[in-house]
């Protein structure tokens, strides 16, 4: 059967895929520093938000303090800046609503291909729009991917022996059942990452029992959930003017102590875990807290007032270590013997990770392959032309790169405006072609980045093929760095630009069908 047409097609200067925090930020940014492109945004959800509006995982809220996890632009005005998911979703859509953004937004749009033709310098791009997935296609100079990392059709799920013998319920936190009753459950949650230690304290007392059954222990930090600080000095500055002083010295503070973990890791290693057994007590550290790697070689765990140390000290929350056998029809084997008895077993494994959002890109007739791509400047992609991602730090709040990669991309399109280019295309140079290939991200060995490393882009040795974990570098990079580096290559289609690869291109491979023919 063949595939419906597409009757209308829409065309505006940049297009923007996603509207969650990257995507909202992304709508502002154009709207200040290049008023004149023309925008709109597709959302694959009924609502904007992303990940805020996604989850509703009990006790969901920021792993990172609100002054950097909000916009540069906004203030976040709460008294608790480490905030519950609702209360951020309520300040996305705020910040939508006071700028015009939500009048972009093209809800329940989820895009499935965007196919650039180098002859017209315009992407080409398909989404499916409601339940009845009718088709609808928009065109674009400019594609701005602020979709994320990770699948929004459904979470991680290893297989696990015997899990379909297990009598009880099986959740996943991004498909949290609204219904869900756990009040008198035994519940044993698998993972120790931020879901997992935001959802133990969160329904410790209701349950009879949460068990958190970790494989290897994570680095816990307590931080109070309000700043004094920051409300102490909105009392004597204005709103703006205390805000971006909180979010300066909070940037800077948190770059300062992942420096620290790299240049010292034992002094840091032994600091943590010595306020783990203040809390805890030497015992319960030694058995369950104290990884067998230095911090920040994965993602620290962030616990507001301690709550989660202050959880598993009373009566109903538990850590085990250990690795699962199989399930069997009342809870888990682990592989010393122990059974742990369940009513419902959560499993926090994590994300199903994605490039550039789920969707397929295709480069004048030819596949693109992300992983044989270059980074350019963590932001676009070696010989994808007009194309830019949003992807925040791993080390830091998602939004201080985000609202940096949004300065660049509008630096971009004003350079092209005022040259009178229509294309900008990442492009290695001679002297870059024997560069080493190392991984987009370095140092860090979470598995969710470890199972994302070979979709990645690879980054070189040198400038711009980098992708440092680093808001003071990235700062000077995507703010002052010449846009004319050799490398982003300037064109417009009636004047065959600077030939520095390969006809084919790294990261371009011909699809089984040649251009796409479809209407």
């Amino acid at each position: 059967m063949s595939e419906p047409e597409v009757t209308e097609t829409a065309h505006v200067d940049v297009l923007i895929v996603g509207a969650g925090i990257s995507g909202i930020g992304a709508a502002y940014f154009l709207k200040t520093m290049s008023p004149d492109r023309s925008f709109a945004i597709l959302e694959g959800r009924q609502d904007l938000g992303g990940t805020w509006d996604l989850f509703r995982y009990p006790g969901i809220r920021s792993d990172s303090d609100m002054h950097t996890l909000g916009y540069s632009f906004k203030p976040w005005t709460e008294a608790k800046t480490i905030a519950d998911g609702p209360s951020i979703l309520n300040y996305l859509r705020d910040t939508a609503s006071e700028h015009g953004i939500d009048d972009k937004i093209n809800y329940e749009h989820v895009v499935t291909r965007a196919e650039w033709d180098s002859d017209a310098a315009t992407w080409t791009v398909d989404a499916q729009v409601g339940d009845t997935k009718t088709p609808s296609r928009f065109t674009c100079n400019f594609l701005f991917m602020c979709s994320g990392y990770y699948s929004y059709k459904s979470g991680y799920k290893p297989d696990f022996v015997g899990a379909e013998d297990f009598q009880g319920q099986v959740v996943h936190p991004q498909e949290w059942p609204a219904n869900l009753d756990y009040t008198g459950k035994k519940v044993v949650l698998i993972g120790s990452g931020a879901t997992a230690v935001t959802i133990v304290p969160a329904i410790a007392d209701a349950v009879e029992s949460v068990t958190m059954l970790q494989r290897s222990p994570t680095y816990m930090v307590a931080r109070p959930d309000v700043d004094k600080f920051s409300q102490s000095l909105r009392k004597v500055l204005p709103e703006t003017m205390s805000y971006g002083i909180i979010r300066k010295l909070n940037s800077a503070r948190g770059e300062f102590f992942y420096n620290q973990t790299r240049k010292r890791p034992e002094k840091v290693r032994e600091q943590l875990l010595g306020r783990a057994r203040k809390a805890l007590g030497n015992e319960e550290v030694a058995k369950n807290f104290t990884p067998t790697y230095n911090p920040w070689d994965q993602r620290l765990c962030l616990m507001p007032n301690g709550d989660f140390f202050e959880a598993i000290k009373g009566e109903n929350a538990s850590v085990i270590t250990g690795c699962i056998d199989h399930f069997d029809a009342t809870g888990i084997l682990l592989e010393s013997g122990e059974h742990l008895d369940a009513d419902i077993i959560v499993t926090a494994t994590g994300l199903q990770l994605v490039t550039a959002g789920d969707m397929d890109f295709i480069v004048d007739g030819k596949q693109v392959d992300f992983s044989n791509t270059w980074t350019y400047r963590g932001v676009g992609y070696s010989e994808v032309p007009n194309m830019a991602s949003s992807f925040g730090y791993i080390n830091a709040s998602w939004t201080l790169r985000a609202d940096l990669t949004c300065e660049f991309v509008c630096r971009l399109l004003n350079h092209m405006r005022d040259t009178d280019t229509t294309v900008c295309t990442p492009r290695l140079r001679p002297a870059d072609a024997h560069m080493p290939a190392l991984p987009w991200i370095q140092d860090f060995e979470s598995g969710y980045m470890a199972r994302m490393m070979p979709m990645m882009p690879k980054q070189g040795d040198r400038e711009p093929w980098t992708n440092p974990q680093s808001y003071s570098r990235d700062k000077k990079a995507l703010r002052k760095a010449p846009l004319e580096d050799g490398a982003m290559i300037f064109s417009n289609p009636k004047v065959p630009a600077p030939s520095h690869a390969a006809a084919e291109g790294p990261g371009l491979q011909r699809s089984p069908t040649g251009r796409d023919t479809r209407r």
